[in-house]
């Protein structure tokens, strides 16, 4: 795998989980205000978009840490 591709693949995984967790927010806050209805799926559905975050965030941490590792072998 490319170094790119699988910077992009994490940048979008973290862009899609925080859009995840931007809609969630606004069903939470349209059912706090008695717009709209149940809050249990936005509250598990924001669960699952943090963990992806957080998943996608670990995989730039891993290739920074690869990267870091292969340029200290170089020097």
């Amino acid at each position: 795998m490319q170094v790119n591709n699988a910077f992009n693949t994490a940048i979008q995984g973290i862009n899609r989980g925080m859009d995840g967790l931007n809609r969630n927010a606004a069903s939470i806050a349209q059912a706090s205000t008695g717009e709209g209805g149940d809050v249990v799926q936005p509250l598990v559905e924001s669960k699952i978009n943090k963990l992806q975050v957080e998943a996608n965030v670990r995989m730039l941490q891993a290739q920074d840490q690869m990267i870091g590792s292969l340029l200290d072998e170089m020097a």
